[in-house]
């Protein structure tokens, strides 16, 4: 072969080398920047299971209150949830043997974000009693003929939907919740314990107000029926016929004080001031201020009964013979024959001595505003 071929031959190689090393050195390159694959554009989206879930409302209904089957209320509950963002509501309607406490039980079972009553002034308390202390907030949803703490909240009382959306999306208020045991040292305690409430429970909270003597004889003989129609007017006839009924005996302690003898026709204690028909017997009760606010009535005549109706209507404050004042944390009352009771409107029984004291701010309420207007007491 001649120096010629062996040249071109060599510098074919040369080429064909110069080639391979450029292929290795910009592969080299190449793997550096790029060692792992890129990912697709579907691995940037969330999986499902990453997706928060929707926030839900549980609502504790009374059927009884409903219109029909309740599918407008229903309805109007669900359409307000699904506008703001939240899931569909978990409703769960009150039976006969149970008014609320196993319902509210099961809802913060259920880890519900909020929990609304949608019922009458027993339903709220009921829900309220097993949701102090969990942090869960209450909704109150009108449905009933008192609303009563819902009034002292100042919370819509005749727009469903806009009692929805506060509950939703409102601002918590902790309020005050009063306690009471009837006849705590006695056995037969078993009648007295709330339809639904948990076994052996002797206590019973209360959000507005609680009494014995003549507001409960009220409350006991005035109908469902006729409240549902005529509104609290319907309490006339049964405070007329009560009106002068016998005073009774009354042993009071407030706090740790000495005992103070008295004779009443009624006994109240507010952790609120309104009362139904907007008669502000308690001007000075706020429902977060950690004091309960006791009114003792026990005027013998029309006269007197006269002069305590103007007091009220008048919001004065004045203590007198015929309607006592007191602010306490706890409180004792001996009475000398058995009285009726009620709770926030419902009759628990009959007693002869009441413990009732007060847990400062232990239930979470949702507000319009979230104000708190006093400090708890110390």
């Amino acid at each position: 072969m001649s120096d010629a071929w062996w040249t071109w031959a060599g510098a074919g190689l040369a080429v064909v080398l110069v080639g391979v090393g450029l292929w290795l050195l910009l592969s080299s390159r190449a793997e550096g920047r790029h060692a792992t694959t890129r990912p697709t554009r579907d691995s940037f989206r969330p999986d499902a299971e990453d997706v928060p879930p929707l926030k839900r409302l549980a609502v504790i209904l009374n059927p009884t209150k409903l219109e029909g089957d309740g599918a407008v209320e229903k309805g109007a509950i669900t359409k307000v949830c699904v506008e703001q963002g939240w899931d569909e509501p978990l409703f769960l309607p009150t039976e006969e043997h149970d008014v609320g406490f196993g319902q509210t039980r099961r809802a913060l079972e259920e880890r519900v974000d909020v929990i609304c009553a949608f019922g009458g002034d027993g339903t709220v308390r009921a829900v309220a009693q097993e949701m102090v202390g969990s942090g869960v907030p209450m909704g109150l949803l009108p449905g009933g003929t008192g609303n009563l703490l819902a009034r002292n909240l100042e919370l819509p009382t005749d727009d469903l939907a806009r009692a929805v959306e506060v509950a939703i999306s409102g601002r918590n208020r902790h309020v005050d919740v009063g306690w009471m045991t009837l006849d705590p040292y006695e056995a037969h305690l078993e009648e007295h314990v709330g339809e639904g409430a948990s076994e052996g429970q002797r206590r019973h909270a209360f959000l507005v107000m609680a009494g014995l003597g003549l507001d409960a004889a009220i409350m006991s003989e005035t109908s469902e029926e006729l409240k549902a129609r005529i509104g609290w007017t319907a309490y006339v006839p049964a405070g007329l016929k009560n009106l002068l009924v016998e005073r009774f005996k009354a042993r009071l302690i407030i706090d740790d004080g000495a005992p103070m003898e008295l004779r009443a026709r009624t006994i109240l204690v507010g952790n609120c001031g309104k009362l139904t028909g907007g008669i502000n017997l308690m001007p000075d009760a706020e429902p977060d201020d950690g004091t309960l606010d006791i009114v003792v009535i026990s005027p013998r005549g029309i006269a007197a009964w006269a002069s305590v109706i103007a007091r009220v209507v008048a919001k004065s404050d004045r203590t007198t013979k015929t309607l006592d004042r007191f602010r306490c944390q706890k409180a004792t009352v001996h009475v000398d024959h058995a009285q009726q009771v009620e709770l926030d409107g419902d009759i628990i029984g009959e007693a002869r001595h009441l413990e009732v004291e007060v847990q400062p701010r232990a239930l979470i309420v949702r507000t319009e505003s979230g104000r708190s207007t006093s400090a708890p007491s110390a």
